[in-house]
């Protein structure tokens, strides 16, 4: 598909500055841009690649005012946030990518599930009974669909997806490959002869709207009750969502971020990386915990910040930290004191 600066700038409601018949075709990142791509540029350190880029259309914050001369054959669309805008034309581009509806040939649906309109089921999908799929809703090749299973409208959910039984998947979120949401939870008993009997998982795995889940992530179905995913949250590849844990809306967790049972997350909440939170305990609403760090206790103060492990407040632990990469030279120092203690006894 092809579009023009005036076409774009309609769009996003930008201003043009250059050549409105100017064409793009693709995109591409301002450092490798090419003729017939579009750009953009947001972060500052990248400013640099604007004045060399080949990039027909490149779409830039209001406020940029070129240092240098740029190619005379690179177009500007100014907008009020050139990050937001080009995830807007992101998505557009996604959409037009689609697959469109149709249910293939190879994917079995139950005659007792319910399919909405406009909606693509790819081969070998299962669709299980009394599963209630929306309408718009893409489920790529492979994936399993299970008994009583509801998807909201206008979902992605992409191929190799397993989704067990009682589920509900809210309108407008992505759930991508390799994720499994209501598998059992990790509940076991010791017995007297001291082996682990299984405790059954009857709850299931609630998703509200607009989420989006990272490949291969795992989201467990409560004992009783339900495992909650409020609207908005975002969770990257490979994150660990135990039985009968709540997130609140927006919070967002990059990769490999375990989240032990019963656990109560509040909404905007950030979390890094390997972060892993115990089991049975709440984090007030805007904590931010950096990577890696392990949180054993509750947090009652909204905003707190948290490094290390075990974690607490982040300017205590930076303090702790630069003290620590002190200690060869306090301890050199100690034995020097010492040193100078035994020679003064001695005399």
């Amino acid at each position: 598909m092809e579009f023009s600066a005036q076409q774009i700038a309609a769009i996003l409601e930008g201003e043009i500055v250059g050549n409105p018949n100017e064409k793009v075709n693709g995109l591409s990142k301002i450092e490798e841009g090419k003729k017939g791509t579009l750009s953009f540029l947001a972060n500052p350190k990248y400013e640099e690649f604007i004045y060399n880029t080949k990039a027909s259309i490149v779409i830039v914050n209001k406020d940029f005012e070129p240092q240098k001369s740029l190619n005379p054959e690179t177009t500007l669309i100014k907008v009020e946030e050139a990050y937001s805008c080009f995830a807007k034309l992101l998505g557009m581009y996604d959409a037009a990518m689609a697959k469109q509806p149709m249910i293939e040939e190879m994917a079995y649906v139950s005659p007792n599930a319910k399919v909405g309109e406009n909606v693509y089921i790819g081969a070998f999908t299962y669709i299980s009974d009394g599963a209630v799929i929306g309408n718009n809703v893409h489920i790529y090749p492979n994936s399993y669909i299970g008994d009583q299973v509801i998807v909201g409208d206008d979902t992605k959910i992409y191929a190799g997806v397993k989704i067990y039984r009682d589920c509900k998947i809210g309108a407008s979120c992505t759930i991508h490959s390799g994720v499994v949401i209501g598998a059992d939870g990790f509940g076991f008993a010791p017995n007297s002869e001291n082996n682990y009997q299984k405790v059954p998982q009857i709850g299931n795995v609630i998703l509200e709207d607009h989420i989006e889940i990272g490949a291969n992530t795992c989201v467990d179905r409560a004992t009783l009750g339900s495992t909650i995913i409020k609207k908005g949250v975002k969770l990257d590849n490979l994150v660990q969502i135990g039985h009968n844990v709540q997130v609140g809306d927006n919070t967002v967790m990059a990769a490999q971020v375990g989240v032990a049972g019963s656990a109560k997350l509040g909404k905007n909440i950030m979390i890094g990386g390997q972060v892993g939170i115990v089991g049975h305990i709440s984090l007030a609403d805007g904590t931010l915990i950096g990577a890696q760090s392990g949180v054993p206790k509750t947090i009652k103060k909204e905003g707190t910040t948290l490094l290390g492990s075990p974690a607490y407040d982040a300017e205590d632990y930076k303090k702790a930290y630069m003290g620590f990469r002190r200690l060869p030279q306090i301890l050199d120092r100690l034995r020097e004191v010492e040193e100078k203690l035994k020679k003064l006894k001695e005399k």
